[in-house]
């Protein structure tokens, strides 16, 4: 039985792993933070290790164990969060990569995102395709860039490492929630009269968990594959959310100045007279751009699953309701 040390295991996309790895015969062990919420890993058979991705005795924590999975991230478009996004995503994957050298782990697959490559105005991305780093929306995107410079380098270095960039998973466990997760948990809440013209790359959770999976297995050190699947607007992810819960889908759209307008209202300004903002400048920035992916690579040369988006909104809305969210 292979020992692997996982990150982020108590998030979205690190639970639904955590569960494949213990299913595929797996002992997990588990670095949580001492304030973590644990939800998401309670009544599973795994070793938990309480400590922060910036500690230097992380090593010792991965000592026999032959594989890492290094998940977790911080998450935030917010404009005053770039110092913590960068010592946590950056810094804090330097420290995990250089634990697990000197814990000699045989094998990492390091975490990144498709935010790491960026948007390819009028196209679809792949791989190949990187965007400068300048033109990443957000300190968000930029800090994820960073962070996968940090695995290659490792790589060039010697390390064993896949890097794998999902793009937008959907489907259980989406505890907090992610972005995508509360679209579709306002759509329950009938909290969504209004939607923007934008599109993303969707995947189910469980694929991306796959995905990992095989990238350990198949994967070619240094090499990064994207955890996607379809390529739809967000209007059609809402009309497949009306078709299966039987509530109406939002018919009207609004130009993306209103949000954009609101967001600079709120982070510039409510924000500076101590009231909390609840529209981000960068995420409205962002959905102005057709986030379109290419996942063939990860398809053919790993086998990574496509199932059916429909299939994963209907598995999302089952957890949130099941979970009472909704």
């Amino acid at each position: 039985m292979q020992k692997v040390f996982v990150t982020g295991g108590t998030g979205f996309v690190g639970a639904n792993l955590v569960r494949l790895l213990l299913q595929e015969g797996y002992a997990v062990k588990a670095l949580v933070r001492p304030n973590s919420q644990l939800d998401n890993l309670q009544g599973l058979n795994v070793e938990l290790v309480q400590g922060s991705l910036t500690d230097r005795n992380l090593d010792q924590a991965m000592a026999g164990c032959q594989g890492l999975f290094h998940v977790a991230a911080h998450y935030s478009l917010w404009q005053k969060d770039q110092k913590i996004l960068h010592e946590y995503n950056v810094l804090g994957t330097r420290n995990v990569l250089a634990a697990a050298r000197t814990a000699g782990v045989d094998r990492t697959i390091y975490t990144s995102s498709v935010a790491a490559i960026g948007v390819k105005q009028g196209a679809i991305a792949d791989e190949a395709y990187q965007s400068p780093v300048e033109k990443l929306i957000g300190a968000y995107k930029q800090s994820k860039y960073w962070a996968e410079q940090e695995a290659i380098k490792a790589a060039q270095s010697g390390q064993t490492i896949v890097i794998v960039n999902p793009s937008t998973p959907i489907g259980a466990w989406d505890i907090k929630p992610t972005p995508t997760g509360d679209i579709v948990l306002r759509f329950l809440r009938r909290q969504m009269p209004v939607y923007l013209h934008t599109g993303l790359n969707f995947i189910h959770v469980q694929d991306v968990a796959w995905g990992h999976l095989l990238a350990y297995q198949k994967g070619t050190t240094g090499d990064r594959y994207i955890l996607g699947h379809q390529n739809m607007t967000l209007k059609y992810l809402l009309d497949q959310l009306e078709q299966i819960t039987g509530l109406p889908a939002p018919s009207r759209s609004i130009p993306a100045w209103v949000p954009l307008s609101v967001a600079w209202i709120d982070e510039t300004l409510l924000a500076k007279l101590g009231k909390t903002p609840s529209v981000p400048i960068d995420g409205v920035r962002m959905a102005g751009q057709l986030m379109y992916y290419d996942a063939s690579k990860a398809v053919q040369e790993l086998g990574l699953p496509q199932t059916p988006i429909v299939d994963a909104l209907k598995d999302a809305v089952e957890w949130f309701v099941t979970k009472g969210y909704a």
